[in-house]
């Protein structure tokens, strides 16, 4: 059988008449057949061309799925294809194979629906004068706080696992977004403690309470936006 590099494996990604090869632990399979790789894609998440070792191991299926295709080659090894870690940690992974990748998936949702709410519900109450969306708001922020603390830990962990920590602009942005949510989303929260009237005021700072509410909605949203990005990658990172 025929021998893949990681770059003559790039070139068969199934987009204008290519094959699609995916490599999987060491076995290159081709999926053209198949019609859950129409064009090279898989599920808006996976692309052909790609080794997916790691990937099926979070995956709802395990290598049976594959070995319906047509194996065509070996893919070469250029060095280890997992990240060195403690032993206790790979047989936790080994264990459950879902702390590979989903943890940061479901703990990020918490941080991004709470902000958004609180932004929401401000702006609902200030608009009506009804303190008790306010007060909805002001849990639903310290909420999105304490929940935006294990996103970040298991992002972190997801990017230093699954992407060897390497730099990429979608976790570059991710981490200086979540860096400033974090502070400013305390100091808002601070200045609500001490100021409980600020978002009924209608003067200037209760103005500006507004307005860094809604900017605390623009960086969950942006950091959202970027995890999309990796999550179903477009060939830009």
């Amino acid at each position: 059988m025929k021998e893949y590099d990681p770059t003559m494996l790039a070139e068969a990604d199934g987009r204008e008449g290519r094959p699609a090869l995916v490599a999987c632990r060491g076995r290159v399979i081709d999926v053209s057949a198949s019609r859950l790789w129409k064009n090279g894609a898989h599920m808006n998440r996976h692309s052909a061309g790609r080794d997916l070792t790691a990937a099926i191991q979070a995956a709802p299926h395990g290598m049976e799925v594959l070995d319906r295709y047509l194996q065509v080659g070996f893919l070469k090894e250029e060095g280890p294809q997992e990240r060195p870690m403690p032993p206790s940690l790979a047989a936790l992974l080994d264990r459950f194979p879902f702390l590979r990748r989903h943890p940061h998936p479901m703990t990020v949702h918490f941080p991004i629906a709470l902000i958004i709410v609180a932004a929401l519900f401000n702006l609902l109450s200030w608009a009506v004068g009804l303190p008790s969306f306010e007060v909805t708001a002001f849990h639903c922020l310290g909420a999105g706080i304490f929940f935006a603390f294990p996103a970040i830990l298991t992002g972190l962990f997801t990017w230093w696992l699954n992407y060897q920590a390497r730099p990429m602009r979608a976790v570059t942005v991710k981490i200086g977004a979540s860096t400033v949510l974090i502070i400013l989303g305390i100091a808002v929260l601070a200045w609500r403690i001490v100021d409980p009237d600020i978002v009924m005021s209608v003067s200037g700072a209760g103005l500006l309470y507004l307005l860094l509410m809604f900017f605390l909605l623009f960086l969950v949203s942006l950091i959202g936006w970027y995890g999309g990005r990796l999550t179903f990658p477009d060939g830009a990172e």
